[in-house]
C-alpha cells in the first residue's frame, strides 16, 4: 500500500537532537568524528528510557538472542540490492546511528538547500540513488523533510538531464525527471529528482564548508517501508547517481574511500583513501547491478586448501558471512574436522550451525582462515568465531558465525574485523590490510589538482534478494564480551572516525 513520506512522528525529533547533540561532541580533535551506536547498545538504550519512548524490545545485552537479533536484519539488508585536505563529511559532523527501522543499519544526519535543512538518511552501500522525504508544497517547520519551495537554490532536474533514466514518461524534454526505485522485496520510492546545495566539510585545519551541487531524489510517496521517523537513504554505490560519484566527477574528492574495522568495535571510514602500497588488492566485477563484488578463488582452512570459484558481495552493512553450496559445506565440514572441542548438541535457540563447547573462554583453538582473491591475494579472516556462555551449566559455546546462502553471497562485518578495506571506484578494485584503526597512515592518495575528474561506470542498481538466515528464539544463553583495551584516539589529518559499536565478541 502507498503511503505518504510526510507523517511525523516526535521520536524524529528526539533522534534528530541526540544526533546533532553528540555530533558537537566529538568534533574538537583534528580529524572529524562520527560515531556510529549500534541498534541495541546501552547508550542508544539509555536515550529511549530518559526519554520515554515506548514500545521499544530490548534483547538482553550478551544473550544469544541479543546476537541473533542481527539475523533479521541481515535478512532485509540483502533485498537491496586521498589527498591532503581533499577529505569531506557533512557539515555538522554528524554522529550517526543504527535506529530501529526496517532494513539499514547506521543512519546519519545530512545538510541540505539554503537555508539548510537538517534530514535523516540511512547509509546505505548497497544502492546508489540519494533521495530523501520531501513536500512539493512549501511549509514551514516541518522537519526532517525536505521542501524544495523552502530552498532558494534548488532547481528541478529536467528530462534532458543525463541523471534522468525515466525520459519516457516525461511529457517534453524540459520537463521534471521523475524517478522509481523499487526493491527486491516490492517496497520503492517514487518522486522527481532535484538539485541543491549538500553542505561537507573539509577534513583539514580550516574545516572550510564545501557547498556541493548534487542530485538527488525529491521522494513524495514511499510502499513497503516503515516511516514511522522520516527518512531517506544516502546512496553510496558504484552507480553514477550516488554522491560519492557525483562529488568525484566533479573534482571534489577522488573516487576511493576505506573503512576499517577494529576488533574492539571502533572503526572508521575515510573518503578519498586509496590505502597503502602494501595492502592486498583485487579487481572487482563489474556488472549491471552497481554492488562492490570480487571473485573468490579459493580457501585455506588450517591445513586444508579448498577449491572454489564464486562470486561474493563485500558488505559492510551485513553483520555474518554468507556462503554458497557446496563451498559452504567445504569449508565448515573442513573447521569442523580441525576443531579439537567437542560439538554442541543442535540447539534451536542458536541461529549457527557449527557451535562447540570450550572449558573457559580462552582455550577454543580454531584453524586458521583465509579466502583466496582473485589473482592470488590473501583476505585474512582473524574473527570469525562468537562465544556463548551456557548459565544454566555454566559452559562456554564457541559458534562459527557463517551461513548458507540462499541468495547472493556475502562477505559481511565479521569477516573484515581486524581490517582496512579499500573500496578504490576508481581503479575498481577491493584493497585490504590488517590494520589498527587507532592508528594513522599516509594514503597513496595523489593530489586532486593532477586529478581529471571522470564519473564512476554508469551501473544501474538492482536490489539483492535475501540471504536467509533460521530465525532465533530467545533462550538464556549469554555472549561473552571480551575485555577491551581503548587506546587513545589518533588525530588524523585525512580521516572521520566512527564508532562502529558492534556486538559481537571476537575469539
Amino acid at each position: 500500500m502507498a503511503g505518504s513520506l510526510h507523517p511525523f512522528h516526535h521520536r524524529y525529533l528526539l533522534f534528530l537532537f541526540i544526533i546533532i547533540g553528540a555530533a558537537s561532541t566529538v568534533t574538537v580533535a583534528a580529524a572529524l568524528s562520527l560515531d556510529l551506536h549500534h541498534r541495541f547498545s546501552d547508550r542508544v538504550r539509555k536515550w529511549e528510557e530518559d526519554h520515554g519512548l515506548p514500545g521499544a524490545w530490548w534483547p538482553e545485552k550478551g544473550t544469544a538472542e541479543y546476537a541473533a537479533a542481527l539475523a533479521p536484519h541481515d535478512r532485509v539488508l540483502h533485498r537491496r540490492s586521498l589527498a591532503d585536505g581533499s577529505v569531506l563529511t557533512f557539515a555538522n559532523g554528524n554522529a550517526t546511528f543504527w535506529i530501529d527501522l526496517p532494513g539499514f543499519l547506521y543512519y546519519a544526519v545530512v545538510e541540505l538547500g539554503t537555508p539548510n535543512m537538517t534530514i535523516l538518511v540511512a547509509l546505505d552501500t548497497g544502492s546508489s540513488l540519494f533521495w530523501v522525504p520531501c513536500s512539493l508544497t512549501p511549509v514551514n517547520n516541518l522537519e526532517g523533510i525536505y521542501s524544495p519551495g523552502q530552498s532558494s537554490t534548488s532547481q528541478n532536474v529536467p528530462c534532458n538531464s543525463s541523471f534522468c533514466d525515466l525520459r519516457s514518461k516525461c511529457s517534453g524534454a524540459n520537463s521534471n525527471c521523475p524517478y522509481f526505485v523499487r526493491y527486491a522485496d516490492d517496497s520503492s520510492s517514487l518522486g522527481i529528482l532535484v538539485e541543491d546545495v549538500l553542505y561537507l566539510r573539509r577534513e583539514d585545519a580550516t574545516s572550510k564548508t564545501v557547498e556541493a551541487q548534487i542530485t538527488f531524489g525529491c521522494s513524495e510517496y514511499v510502499e513497503g517501508m516503515n516511516m514511522a521517523l522520516p527518512y531517506g537513504i544516502f546512496g553510496l554505490g558504484m552507480g553514477n547517481t550516488s554522491v560519492p560519484s557525483i562529488l568525484s566527477s566533479k573534482g571534489i574528492i577522488l573516487d576511493s574511500f576505506s573503512m576499517c574495522f577494529g576488533v574492539d568495535g571502533i572503526g572508521r571510514i575515510n573518503f578519498g583513501d586509496k590505502g597503502s602500497l602494501d595492502q592486498e588488492e583485487t579487481p572487482f566485477n563489474i556488472d549491471n547491478r552497481g554492488f562492490y563484488n570480487i571473485s573468490i578463488t579459493g580457501m585455506e582452512v588450517g591445513n586444508t586448501s579448498i577449491d572454489s570459484d564464486f562470486s561474493v558481495i563485500v558488505d559492510s552493512g551485513t553483520s555474518f558471512t554468507y556462503l554458497p553450496d557446496p563451498v559452504y559445506t567445504k569449508f565448515t565440514e573442513s573447521f569442523n574436522a580441525q576443531v579439537q572441542e567437542n560439538r554442541h548438541k543442535p540447539d534451536n535457540s542458536l541461529p549457527f550451525e557449527f557451535c562447540y563447547n570450550s572449558s573457559s573462554r580462552y582455550s577454543f583453538q580454531r584453524p586458521n582462515i583465509s579466502l583466496i582473491a582473485k589473482g592470488g591475494s590473501k583476505f585474512p579472516v582473524s574473527h570469525p568465531m562468537l562465544m556463548f556462555i551456557e548459565r544454566q551449566q555454566n559452559v562456554y559455546i564457541c559458534c562459527l558465525a557463517v551461513f548458507k546462502s540462499r541468495g547472493f553471497n556475502i562477505i559481511g562485518q565479521n569477516f573484515m574485523t581486524g581490517l582496512r578495506v579499500v573500496f578504490d571506484r576508481e581503479k575498481l578494485s577491493l584493497g585490504w590490510k590488517k590494520f589498527d584503526c587507532y592508528s594513522t597512515e599516509n594514503s597513496s592518495t595523489r593530489p586532486l589538482q593532477n586529478l581529471s575528474p571522470a564519473p564512476s561506470p554508469g551501473v544501474a542498481f538492482e536490489p539483492s534478494t535475501s540471504a536467509e538466515a533460521p530465525n532465533p528464539r530467545s533462550n538464556h544463553t549469554q555472549v561473552v564480551q571480551t575485555p577491551r583495551n581503548r587506546s587513545s584516539r589518533s588525530n588524523s589529518k585525512i580521516s572521520i572516525i566512527m564508532s562502529l559499536l558492534f556486538f559481537w565478541a571476537v575469539l
